[in-house]
């Protein structure tokens, strides 16, 4: 594994007043450059986000309206950041949220300079192609891998464990090239990962369903996964009436 030994990655995560990466602001970033062997800095702030947090948010990250007041503006801290980042490989979970949602603060802002252009890895899709843990959240990978816990949903303690985690799934890889590689093709999900499905393989979930899904804002893996059953289904009602040339009769 010697160009991934040697490799500067910088993993990233945000918390935020939501889901929604182009309206929602951010409340926190924290930031950890690393190698495979130790880390090598480090960078965390509060944000203030000039507009009330959402209780539904606050119950996941527990980050409070009171805890932001008075913190850095995100114009401020978007310069530090995109200095901290540089133009090195971002690791994260579900990282191209975190891409985004700094990405159009940049936007906001006027900085014309963004994380859009750097490669990354998202360590859910790795998740999802290693198959071993029944939940890929970086919690229950976590227990998985039996990695020491942090404090939930805090940004710098969600990095602490994407970096364990990500060292776990990079075993059996020897390059960055091949796993770049890999991560290229769409994964094909065993099940449906959210919704009122979510647990269900499939093979169990109603068409109708699956035909609404195909055409929602999902990621490359569960559209491809919906695609691919609905393919089987339909390669399987045509193989079926060549069979049975009296079904209608």
């Amino acid at each position: 594994m010697s160009d991934l030994e040697k490799k500067r990655f910088v993993c990233l995560d945000c918390e935020t007043t939501g889901l929604d990466p182009k309206e929602d602001r951010v409340i926190e970033v924290a930031c950890v450059e690393f190698t495979l062997e130790k880390k090598l800095d480090e960078f965390e702030t509060l944000i203030d986000p000039c507009c009330e947090i959402p209780e539904v948010s606050i119950a996941i990250h527990h980050i409070t309206n009171k805890m932001v007041a008075g913190k850095p503006k995100i114009e401020e801290v978007l310069p530090k950041v995109l200095d901290f980042v540089g133009n090195r490989t971002i690791v994260g979970h579900g990282i191209q949220f975190d891409i985004e949602v700094i990405s159009h603060s940049c936007d906001r802002a006027g900085i014309t300079k963004n994380l859009r252009d750097n490669p990354f890895i998202d360590t859910l899709r790795m998740a999802r192609l290693y198959g071993e843990s029944p939940i890929n959240s970086l919690e229950h990978l976590r227990k998985h891998f039996n990695i020491g816990s942090e404090i939930a949903h805090r940004a710098m303690s969600d990095v602490v464990v994407n970096i364990e985690v990500f060292k776990h799934l990079l075993k059996g890889y020897t390059s960055l090239n091949q796993l770049n590689k890999i991560l290229a093709k769409p994964i094909l999900l065993k099940e449906m990962p959210l919704g009122k499905h979510k647990g269900r393989p499939f093979k169990d979930i109603p068409v109708q369903y699956l035909r609404w899904a195909a055409h929602q804002d999902f990621d490359q893996d569960l559209l491809f996964s919906i695609r691919t059953e609905l393919k089987k289904r339909k390669q399987g009602n045509l193989f079926s009436q060549a069979s049975n040339p009296f079904q209608d009769l």
